[in-house]
């Protein structure tokens, strides 16, 4: 039998990059799927072709930028009697800009997707797992996340947190049968850099990662029940580096790395 079968893996911003990779490795695995983003036409082609696949595929249109997104996701499982067996906080957002060039409603709006929701969504159904027994939380957090980020500034930060709170959640929750992995990819081939600001993001895919083996990568962690996983050779190496320099060397590397790309 398949790792996913009779198993339910609830997925956020499940239509593209990672988080479609993600879905794509859960449904060939067995699960059913519960598929969260913005977008109804983007989540229905999604689902279309998953269940071409095989799968059993439910669609959830919710803004995760929005207060109580997650409550409602949360209700609507309660609604539909849906077990979620494994819970994927994939959905995260950003901006490359100087912090005070962005607006504080936009620096608001990422800090509500990749921290306030994402806290929501691990508290909500962590309790259920915890409850029973059983569970896995798939948290997606970033190299960033250990070092600070200028230009990039909010979203290293809220990544920070999730790095911080994937540890702390997988620490309190041991002996309870529920583990927390945090996913750290680096620079990865996916929407998030157009998306972000980076307007010569396109001239520069050719040293990124793959979001289908980051997906794996993460994957393997969870089933593994690793607290964490760097995805990728180079990333580890970086990783490294964050145990040897100090933060301010690492704030510099960084804002050469974040400054607008010349063409």
């Amino acid at each position: 039998m398949k790792d996913g079968t009779g198993k339910t893996a609830l997925i956020t911003g499940a239509t593209s990059g990672i988080g479609y990779e993600l879905a794509r490795v859960f449904a060939q695995e067995g699960f059913d799927l519960v598929l969260v983003a913005r977008s109804e036409e983007d989540l229905e082609r999604c689902a279309r072709e998953f269940r071409d696949e095989g799968a059993r595929v439910s669609t959830l249109p919710v803004n995760l930028s929005i207060a109580d997104a997650a409550e409602e996701i949360y209700a609507w499982t309660l609604s539909e009697n849906v077990r979620v067996d494994i819970l994927v906080n994939n959905a995260g957002q950003g901006e490359f800009s100087a912090f005070l060039d962005t607006d504080l409603g936009r620096h608001l709006e990422i800090i509500q997707v990749n921290l306030v929701s994402l806290t929501a969504l691990s508290h909500l159904f962590g309790r259920e797992m915890v409850a029973r027994g059983d569970g896995r939380i798939l948290q997606l957090a970033s190299v960033v996340s250990k070092m600070p980020s200028p230009l990039l500034a909010v979203y290293g930060a809220t990544k920070a947190y999730v790095h911080s709170l994937s540890h702390a959640l997988a620490n309190e929750w041991k002996g309870t049968g529920v583990t927390v992995t945090a996913l750290l990819p680096g620079a990865t081939d996916t929407g998030f850099f157009g998306n972000a600001g980076d307007a010569h993001w396109e001239e520069h895919r050719d040293g990124l990662a793959d979001p289908a083996q980051v997906a794996r990568d993460g994957y393997e962690a969870l089933m593994a029940g690793k607290t964490s996983v760097v995805s990728g050779l180079a990333n580890k190496a970086r990783d490294a580096l964050t145990h040897a320099l100090p933060d301010d060397t690492l704030a510099e590397m960084m804002r050469k790395q974040n400054a607008p790309r010349v063409s």
